[in-house]
């Protein structure tokens, strides 16, 4: 038999990493003057608030 988890721990886990990626690609792109770069991370950071938001356990 599978040990079971709670079903929310993914979640738990998904809005930290979305937001520590945001971070990295928005210094990355600012370090390297990329637009692109800062305009994916704000969309990262845009995906952990609403996931955060939406997702309540």
């Amino acid at each position: 038999m599978m040990p079971t988890r709670p079903p929310d721990r993914g979640m738990c886990t998904a809005v930290p990493v979305l937001g520590g990626v945001a971070v990295l690609l928005v210094a990355a792109g600012a370090a390297a003057g990329a637009v692109w770069l800062v305009g994916a991370g704000v969309w990262a950071l845009i995906a952990a608030v609403a996931t955060k938001l939406v997702y309540r356990p």
